[in-house]
């Protein structure tokens, strides 16, 4: 059976035709030498790369886990409307291990970088089960499934990092310097004002007054500050596009007490129950969905582009993270944190109408409803998500290049 290639749900999500539809794909003699090719390879990479091999495996059960689970949403909604799915797949091919249950085929493959769900008729109606012959509304459902799981998912990532013991900066946040001609400076802000609530949440550290004020950006927000004895409230305005290096409000901020050996904050062990993990994973969920909207609206208001990131980068950062986790007691939380960061990120990415992803199907989708029904071409569509897909494959391609190239020039991927 010729083998064709067919983008599916996410950018690591390729549908394929496979080359059996039988259970294990290939020749055992091909995977006994692919099995020694990866085997000599992990071996290579733990005596000469250590550090690499570990931040790489890191990541890729980060994202396997995202991935799966954006796929398993797919899967589940596909199989509640009737449409017959045959294959749920671990990995991309060639094929390791294949079993099938019932109508579906369950596989595990060699590449371990996302998964794929194929289902009957994705393009065009071929059977009264097919995907494309279901209403609109299911297409709809099972089309946005992943992207919402990828963007719930956060609520159990935080509430466990919260919930695992995390080291968080002890002390309050102290104004330390104003700009002339800032929305700080007009609003009276002084050096020395601690900072202790900000658009009326408690700010306990430097990380959360800052997050607190770029949470606020566009708008004019109040900040409560102790200045000697005395407690004042400040309406200042958060800026969408501040000059480098000055921040939303133009002021600079430490903290108000730092270890003299490193000039870093303290930093204490917390631990949350679960009834405040849970409410305050929600909140945290939805703050980082404003962050993101606010980020993208500072594109175009004037504060550069997107800082934009391969798999060589995030697995760079995601190596980072656990270092410097341990270094500070506990590596778990820190990666939960990461793992939801990246889970909101793949969600909305999808949301995109873009081609080749489950917004530039869902987009397509609503003009066949505007439409009245009629849809478009399969064909026509079909090429517009192959550019997309060539688009993203030479973007890819562009951003790891500029990562090693970082990466070998000693930089770091986190600030």
């Amino acid at each position: 059976m010729n083998e064709e290639w067919r983008e599916r749900a996410t950018p690591f999500s390729v549908s394929k035709d496979p080359n059996a539809e039988g259970e294990p794909g290939g020749n055992g003699w091909q995977n006994w030498i692919s099995l020694g090719i990866v085997a000599v390879g992990i071996v290579l990479a733990a005596i000469f790369a250590r550090s690499a091999l570990q931040s790489t495996t890191l990541f890729l059960l980060i994202l396997l886990g995202l991935v799966m689970a954006h796929e398993a949403a797919h899967f589940f909604t596909a199989k509640a409307f009737g449409i017959h799915v045959h294959e749920f797949a671990f990995g991309f091919p060639p094929r390791i291990w294949g079993k099938r249950f019932g109508e579906t085929l369950y596989s595990i493959n060699w590449l371990p970088i996302g998964g794929f769900v194929r289902l009957e008729g994705e393009e065009a109606p071929e059977g009264p089960r097919s995907f494309a012959t279901q209403a609109a509304w299911k297409r709809f459902i099972v089309l946005a499934s992943g992207a919402v799981i990828n963007l719930l998912l956060p609520l159990v990532l935080f509430a466990f990092a919260l919930t695992f013991p995390h080291q968080i900066p002890e002390g309050r946040a102290v104004v330390t310097g104003i700009m002339p001609g800032t929305p700080a400076e007009t609003a009276g802000l002084q050096t020395g004002d601690v900072i202790l609530t900000v658009a009326g949440r408690e700010a306990k550290n430097i990380v959360e007054a800052s997050r607190y004020v770029r949470l606020n950006q566009g708008k004019t927000f109040d900040v409560e500050v102790r200045r000697g004895s005395e407690t004042k409230n400040v309406a200042v305005y958060g800026r969408w596009a501040p000059p480098a290096g000055q921040g939303p409000t133009g002021i600079s901020i430490a903290p108000v007490t730092v270890n003299p050996a490193d000039g870093r904050p303290y930093t204490v062990t917390e631990q949350q129950p679960p009834w405040e993990s849970i409410p305050n994973a929600a909140r945290m969920t939805w703050d980082t969905m404003i962050l993101a909207r606010n980020e993208v609206i500072g594109w175009f208001k004037g504060t550069g582009g997107p800082q934009l990131a391969g798999p060589v980068g995030i697995a760079q950062t995601t190596g980072e993270v656990a270092r410097s986790s341990e270094t500070a007691g506990g590596a778990i939380a820190p990666l939960l944190e990461l793992a939801a960061l990246l889970s909101i990120n793949l969600g909305i990415m999808n949301l995109l109408p873009l081609p080749m992803l489950d917004g530039g199907r869902i987009f397509f989708l609503l003009i066949e409803v505007v439409r009245g029904g009629k849809r478009i071409a399969p064909e026509r569509e079909a090429i517009v998500h192959m550019i997309g897909f060539a688009a993203f494959a030479l973007l890819a391609i562009v951003v790891t290049f500029a990562d090693i190239s970082r990466i070998l020039g000693g930089g770091s991927s986190l600030p």
